[in-house]
């Protein structure tokens, strides 16, 4: 019999999500992470990738912040990437359980006005573990057994930057002018952000999650973490968001122009 870890192969990266939010109802994403319908409304992220539901995402952006074409662009996309990469950091850190977010596995809709956009899995989505994991040793067909820790971030590179993220940069750019850079800052920011406001639920310093995920990305010199103001880690960014140039400025906290 499978054991009751195996049976539900998001249960670190949804524990850990409560843990940060206090709550399952979390805006942006699915409750629970999985879709139990998805003719109600969503549609795949690979309708933003090709065009066909990006202007949709710009606009909600638009109409939300007021500002620039590119600057609501960017922040859309601060949105929309971190939520698309917190199920996957999430359980690379806590548990080495990586939910594999290829565009087609990636549900959405923007029926929720509180986020953006709201962001789910579908259920049939591939589980990276490593070959120690219940999942690996149940042998569920959803489950992706790789060799070690290198793979398994590896697995998460392709799936979540290489094979979404990225071709979401480019469509992004065949719309509006920004740079790859500021969009990648964004990426990253989230991601440290992420980690750091779950590490009372991780195992191990987070920290070292962050600099190893973000090494695995490429993404380790758009942001360093200093100390706050009691000494823990936060996080400073090397590129901006553009929020400073919103009919109603807002520079974030650890925004570069902080720095300068």
């Amino acid at each position: 019999m499978p054991t009751r870890e195996a049976a539900t192969p998001l249960a670190p990266v949804t524990a850990t999500l409560r843990a940060m939010f206090g709550t399952d109802d979390v805006p942006g994403l699915a409750p629970g992470l999985l879709v139990t319908d998805d003719r109600c409304g969503w549609a795949p992220a690979t309708t933003l990738v090709d065009g066909t539901r990006l202007p949709e995402l710009l606009s909600a952006a638009a109409l939300r912040w007021g500002g620039t074409p590119h600057a609501c662009a960017a922040l859309a996309w601060k949105s929309y990437s971190y939520w698309a990469a917190l199920p996957a950091v999430l359980g690379w850190a806590a548990a080495r359980r990586v939910p594999l977010l290829d565009p087609a596995d990636v549900l959405i809709h923007f029926e929720d006005h509180r986020p953006l956009v709201t962001l789910g899995l579908r259920r049939s989505t591939t589980v990276a573990v490593l070959p120690s994991d219940p999942l690996a040793l149940a042998g569920f067909p959803e489950t992706r057994v790789v060799a070690d820790e290198a793979a398994l971030l590896a697995a998460l590179r392709a799936s979540l930057l290489d094979a979404h993220l990225a071709p979401l940069v480019a469509a992004i750019q065949s719309e509006v002018r920004i740079g790859t850079r500021t969009l990648l800052g964004s990426v990253a920011s989230g991601i440290a952000h992420g980690v750091l406001r779950a590490a009372d639920a991780l195992p191990g310093p987070a920290a070292r999650h962050v600099e190893t995920l973000l090494g695995a990305l490429g993404l380790s010199d758009l942001v360093e973490l200093v100390p706050g103001p009691t000494g823990e880690p936060t996080v400073q960014r090397r590129t901006c968001c553009l929020a400073f140039t919103l009919p109603r400025p807002k520079v974030c906290q650890g925004c570069c122009l902080r720095a300068a």
